[in-house]
Order: C-alpha cells, then sequence, then structure tokens
C-alpha cells in the first residue's frame, strides 16, 4: 500500500469477499474467520436481516443531521437499553468511552478516573489516557491529566475509591490486554466501593458485549449494575457505530450543545444494529451458550494441555491461547493462514479467537483442530 500512513502492520493480502463465516483474499483463497472483524461481524458477512434492512435503509435517506427526530435512533435504544436507561449513539468504541468520560466528570463535578493497566478504551485523547497499555500512549504525551491507574483483580485498586473520584471504568474481559477475565468477587467490591463513594461505574462492553460471551452484556454474568456501559463493535455488524447507555439521571448534565456528533446515529447504521438487536433472542444467546459448552471443553481438554499453550483464558465466543514465548503468536498467526484460519493477537504471547456467534459446533471444531496442528 503506497498511498495510507503506515499505522498498520497489515498481513499481505486483501480480504475482498465475505460469505456466512468465510472471508475470500484477493488472490482467491478462502478462509473460515475466526476474528469477525475484531468482534465486529458475530452474524458473519451475509446476514440476510442485516442486509434488508441497511438496503432498505438505502433506497430511503443516507444521512439526515441530529438536529431532527429521528425515530429508527429510539428503535435501536428501546432494543438497547432498559427502561431505566438512555442512550447516545457514535460511530465507535472510542467515542463511545469519550462520551462516558465528558459525562462522569460533567455530572459529578470532579476529575479524576480510576482506570486498570492493561485495559484498552480506545486511541484518542480522552480514551487514550484511561487506557493502561503504555505502548500504546508512547510519545503522545502529555495526556489527559487525573487518571489513576490500579492493577486489575488486585484489591488495592479498592484502597483508591474515594469520593474525590469521578468514575472507575472497566472491562470485565480484557480483550486487547490479553482476554483476562475479572474475578467476580473483586468486581462487586469494586462496584460496592463506587456505591459507597458516589463514584459512577463505567463498564466498556465494546468487545465483550452484544451476545459475545452468551449474554447481551457480560457484566450481566457478573452481577453488576453499572452507571453507565459502552458498546460499539458488534452492535453494528460492520456498520460503524458506537452507543453510550447511561441512567436516565445522568441527562442533567447532557443537555443540548454539552456533546455531539455529525455521522453518530446515522440511518444506515442505526438500520444495521436494528438487524442485530431483534436477533439477540433469548434463544439466540441460548444457542450460543450451548455452542460455548462445548468450544471449552475442546479448549480445555484439547488445546490447553499442548506444549506450545500456558494457559487459555476467556469466557463465551471470546478465548485467549497463551502461547509459550518459544511461538510468537505472529508466527502462529501466520501458520494458520497458511492452513486457511484467520486469527488475531493480544498482548502477552495471545493467541486471541472471536469467531462469529453464528459459527456452528462443527465450524469451531475445525478452527481448534488447525489451531492444535500448529501447535
Amino acid at each position: 500500500m503506497e498511498h495510507v500512513f503506515p499505522t498498520y502492520a497489515r498481513f499481505p493480502f486483501d480480504l475482498v469477499e465475505g460469505k456466512d463465516i468465510y472471508l475470500t483474499d484477493n488472490n482467491g483463497k478462502t478462509y473460515l474467520d475466526f476474528t469477525s472483524g475484531i468482534g465486529v461481524c458475530s452474524f458473519g458477512y451475509s446476514n440476510e436481516i442485516i442486509q434488508k434492512n441497511v438496503q432498505a435503509q438505502l433506497q430511503k435517506v443516507w444521512h439526515i443531521s441530529n438536529l431532527y427526530e429521528s425515530q429508527i435512533q429510539d428503535d435501536v435504544a428501546n432494543l438497547l437499553c432498559n427502561d431505566d436507561q438512555l442512550a447516545f449513539f457514535c460511530n465507535s468504541g472510542t467515542e463511545a468511552n469519550e462520551a462516558a468520560f465528558k459525562l462522569a466528570r460533567k455530572y459529578t463535578g470532579k476529575s479524576t478516573v480510576l482506570a486498570f493497566n492493561n485495559g484498552f478504551h480506545g486511541r484518542t485523547y480522552g480514551s487514550m489516557s484511561l487506557t493502561g497499555n503504555p505502548d500504546i500512549r508512547k510519545g503522545f504525551d502529555p495526556l489527559v491529566p487525573d487518571v489513576k491507574f490500579a492493577d486489575y483483580n488486585d484489591n488495592k485498586a479498592l484502597e483508591l475509591i474515594d469520593n474525590n473520584l469521578a468514575a472507575v471504568i472497566l472491562e470485565v474481559i480484557q480483550g486487547e490486554g490479553g482476554v483476562f477475565v475479572a474475578d467476580k468477587k473483586w468486581l462487586t467490591d469494586i462496584q460496592q466501593a463506587c456505591h459507597d463513594n458516589g463514584v459512577l461505574l463505567i463498564i466498556d462492553e465494546v468487545q465483550t458485549g452484544i451476545g459475545r460471551t452468551g449474554s447481551k452484556f457480560a457484566f450481566e454474568q457478573f452481577g453488576l449494575k453499572p452507571d453507565i456501559i459502552t458498546s460499539a463493535k458488534a452492535l453494528g455488524n460492520g456498520m460503524p457505530i458506537g452507543a453510550m447507555i447511561g441512567d436516565k439521571k445522568l441527562a442533567t448534565a447532557f443537555g443540548p450543545g454539552s456533546h455531539g456528533t455529525t455521522f453518530g446515529g446515522n440511518k444506515m447504521s442505526m438500520a444495521s444494529a436494528k438487524g442485530v438487536l431483534t436477533q439477540l433472542t433469548p434463544e439466540f444467546l441460548a444457542s450460543v451458550q450451548k455452542k460455548s459448552e462445548h468450544l471449552w471443553k475442546k479448549l480445555n481438554f484439547e488445546i490447553k494441555p499442548l506444549d506450545k499453550v500456558t494457559d487459555v483464558t476467556g469466557l463465551g465466543f471470546m478465548i485467549g491461547i497463551h502461547l509459550d514465548e518459544s511461538l510468537p503468536v505472529t508466527d502462529a498467526i501466520t501458520k494458520l493462514h497458511e492452513k486457511g484460519l484467520l486469527t488475531l493477537s493480544a498482548k502477552h504471547n495471545t493467541l486471541r479467537l472471536l469467531p462469529p456467534l453464528v459459527m456452528s459446533e462443527e465450524k469451531l471444531d475445525e478452527g481448534l483442530e488447525t489451531i492444535k496442528s500448529i501447535l
């Protein structure tokens, strides 16, 4: 590629066509997809309902500014939120976290936020300032002030939660940080400390949400009730969208002029999100849970014992295979490309798997057998 900034270490092929759970490159090679576009295309690449929704909206209007009411925004918000919540629509996860950061400061009148090492919340200045990864932050100082960091799953974090904080932001599973799952008691203790001190709890569900772990949002499996939730990725199944969901009480701090976006809530993206959420039924989530049980049995009994594997972590269709340092994860990914399987990486030499939620047990097994063959 000659005409774009080299901000990505790209693999040397172009994925030009998708069908169901498969992608085909510019050389005609077809791959089984265990990436979902980094947790985005959970319903695959040719979902009929999503395609029909977007095509129908395309024939009406592509874009209208947020100066006018939008029934489709309200319809999607109704599907996304419970009765005590409101949504703000934007274009990405990083924008959703920016909105959450701003809202927390404005509502509480306080500036300090507690975030966690190895966490990832985005790359714009606010969200990057909340991201506990020095490699991502390097070269961009000074960042937004008044952000503190603690270690994930460490009870010492509880000592940092006092009434001087505006918010605590965390992922219940650190995706980019290595697919590490939070301890349930630690999470509930964090929540209690927030409630006791008038601190808002922000849960970043950008990667974990919209069915990825077998529930609508992953925090539901940990007994949490956050004040603010951020969502993106799978919400649009490939159309650019983000959402900040917050308790209705927070609306007093987010009135006209307090925040905005030109393209957020775009009708094309809303049409796709509506197609996603109408299919995210209890029956569909139950099928994800059932397939997850099968998937994790195979992971624990056939992948985890391998010599090149030090651990397997995650939940549902969000998996981290931690590799021995003798096998760099990029080498493993390249070997899997040769065998027709697309996978991802995460920190700490982790092979990350985010298969589409519509993938069958048979195809999940096929992908894991391919991984087993190179390990």
